[in-house]
């Protein structure tokens, strides 16, 4: 008699099961023999550029470091070949961008054109004052080019709530690389989630979040202003957000910036490594850390992960 018994349990990324059973049949008197093992397994979505910017290749996973709430964690495996990608596109039609609905629908364009057909698969989100799912999760990229042609911008601005409706969607998708990739001006007047909030809940399924803020360049400074005199309470912004998750934001205050600024981050994706770690016990979050043992380079990863 044999038997296998297998327990699937998921931390935020993915499951190593390990199958075992007898090795030699038993007497049927003789009660059966289990063996159980698994490993909970935190994944994270690293980039890691040089000094001027440039993305940092042929890393192993000796060059890594990666720190669990201060700890110094082994490092399972590192993976940097290029695969496909899961992404969540969330559009912002708010009133405020009704100016700027152009530039949403070019980067938009841009982004479409440099996935895969077959093997990325996209989602389209738009939203105002609520979130949006206009195309569902789909391989078939040009049959959401023409997606967001008869939408017109009108509403409150409920960015982050939106934000983090997203990502808990990409969580069950199963591509190694997924990101939501927001398309705003940066505005967020009626949210009920802060930032801190929306980085925890994509931070902790390892979902960056990248963000285009189509915003003129008086207004990115004003910006950058208020986020410094802010409270520390307060002080929490799209910057935060991005950074926070493993993601970035880039400001975009030309026609040529947005599309250029879009298509930067679709190279970025391909070109990350996903490391894994196993996962602590304990119902908690945990704070990580990624460095690379190399001079002058700079990673960006998610800031954490909720355990058990």
């Amino acid at each position: 008699m044999m038997a296998r018994t297998v327990r699937f349990s998921v931390a935020v990324g993915f499951c190593i099961i390990v199958f075992a059973r007898s090795p030699i049949a038993q007497d049927v008197s003789d009660p059966p023999l289990t063996f159980r093992s698994a490993v909970d397994v935190v994944t994270i979505q690293a980039s890691v550029k040089d000094a001027h910017g440039r993305v940092v290749e042929g890393l192993r996973q000796k060059d890594f470091e990666v720190r669990d709430n201060g700890q110094l964690r082994p490092i399972l495996s590192v993976r940097a070949e290029r695969s496909s990608l899961s992404l969540g596109i969330l559009v912002d039609m708010s009133g405020s961008m009704r100016s700027k609905i152009d530039f949403a629908r070019h980067a938009y364009t841009s982004i479409l054109s440099q996935l895969h057909r077959g093997e990325d698969e996209v989602a389209l989100f738009t939203f105002d004052s609520s979130l949006h799912q206009r195309c569902d999760f789909t391989t078939d990229v040009d049959s959401l080019r023409d997606a967001l042609a008869q939408f017109d911008a009108f509403g409150k601005t409920s960015l982050y709530d939106a934000t983090a409706g997203v990502a808990r969607r990409l969580a069950g998708r199963t591509a190694a690389r997924k990101a939501i990739i927001v398309l705003t001006d940066g505005i967020d007047t009626s949210s009920t989630m802060t930032a801190r909030q929306v980085s925890a809940v994509a931070g902790a399924i390892d979902v960056p979040v990248f963000v285009v803020a189509t915003v003129p360049s008086i207004d990115q400074r004003a910006m950058m202003e208020g986020a410094e005199r802010a409270t520390p309470s307060q002080a929490a912004d799209l910057r935060d957000l991005a950074d926070w998750t493993g993601g970035h934001l880039i400001f975009a205050s030309t026609l040529v910036e947005t599309v250029v600024g879009a298509s930067t981050l679709i190279n970025e994706l391909r070109q990350q490594y996903v490391l894994a770690i196993e996962a602590a016990t304990g119902q908690q979050w945990r704070h990580l850390e990624v460095r690379v043992r190399r001079p002058s380079t700079f990673v960006k990863a998610r800031n954490g992960y909720f355990a058990g």
